[in-house]
């Protein structure tokens, strides 16, 4: 097999061979009436979108959405960006393709940090609440998560959608909350606690092998709910804990999003509640940005339109002329 190339190196006219995440697969008509697949791929480097013309019910019954696949393809421009035009493809595993260079952490987006370090550091600002009942319950919580919050995304695609993303976001969001709490006289530790926990639900409402993907309990509760449930089941197993601050707790939690149109089923009542929903959108739309600017393909200083914002992002790194 020859030198795998990952999403980031895809060029117009190249061919190339490698090994991606099916992320989503369709089986459509074209306005012929012919059958072709449309899947979007994705790696650790970037997402693209891929075509399958040929040999389409062949190629159909070899994958399904989820998989990793060992693919061979050439790369065309559709819409201003990187589309790939599939010859070869096949699921990949370890058994069949490791001799080729397969390896599951080539297709599966990874935090920057190392999620051990970052782990340490959320653990070290648990330790120095000064709120016994808060720092408690956030540790019991952490604590008895810790497997799934070590690798688990952030979201299914939003925002800080891959592997230790849940981690890179709430360490992100509570360096912040330490900041700013203090700044606007609130309780440092309340806000520090809505923030570990605001999105804790996740770990139940998102499932994460390959792709992240919704739960049964994520599409029909969701992790709005489910996080103000184990908060609550949390501090029930902490002796008196006072009943007007488990109040505020599931407060934050069911109003981070803010509005109604964001599913969230309450609006920030106070400030502490709203400074975590503010710091919340802060975070997870910079990530946005910053994905949408390092997956873009274009020439020049600014992206194409095609992104969360449907402007063209600013991509210069010494200032306008």
């Amino acid at each position: 097999m020859k030198s795998i190339v990952t999403i980031s190196k895809f060029k117009e006219g190249d061919t190339i061979q490698g090994f991606y995440l099916c992320v989503e697969k369709h089986l459509r008509h074209t306005r012929a009436g012919d059958l072709y697949l449309d899947l979007i791929l994705r790696d650790r480097t970037g997402q693209v979108h891929g075509k399958v013309w040929d040999k389409v019910a062949e190629f159909n019954e070899k994958f399904s959405s989820g998989d990793a696949v060992a693919i061979k393809g050439e790369v065309d421009i559709f819409l201003e960006r990187p589309q790939l035009s599939i010859k070869r493809i096949n699921k990949a595993t370890v058994q069949n393709y490791a001799r080729y260079g397969f390896d599951p952490a080539l297709v599966m987006p990874t935090a920057q940090a190392d999620p051990k370090d970052m782990w340490k550091n959320i653990n070290s600002l648990i330790r120095k609440m000064k709120n016994p009942f808060l720092k408690k319950l956030c540790g019991n919580i952490y604590s008895e998560n810790k497997e799934k919050l070590f690798t688990h995304p952030a979201s299914v695609s939003m925002h800080h959608n891959y592997r230790s993303g849940f981690l890179e976001h709430i360490l992100s969001m509570s360096k912040m909350a330490v900041q700013l709490a203090p700044h606007y006289q609130l309780d440092t530790d309340l806000v520090l606690t809505g923030v570990l926990l605001h999105d804790i639900g996740k770990i139940y409402e998102i499932e994460s092998d390959y792709e992240a993907t919704f739960t049964e309990h994520g599409n029909l509760i969701g992790h709005i709910v489910m996080g103000r449930d184990m908060a609550r089941s949390a501090a029930k197993k902490i002796k008196k804990f006072p009943e007007n601050l488990l109040l505020k707790v599931e407060h934050i939690i069911l109003a981070h999003q803010g509005k109604y149109e964001w599913q969230s089923p309450k609006k920030p009542a106070f400030k502490e509640a709203l400074l975590v929903h503010l710091i919340d959108v802060t975070d997870s739309q910079m990530n946005i940005m910053d994905m949408a600017l390092k997956e873009d393909r274009e020439d020049g200083d600014f992206t194409n339109r095609h992104n969360y914002f449907r402007i063209p992002l600013y991509k210069g790194a010494d200032g306008f002329e």
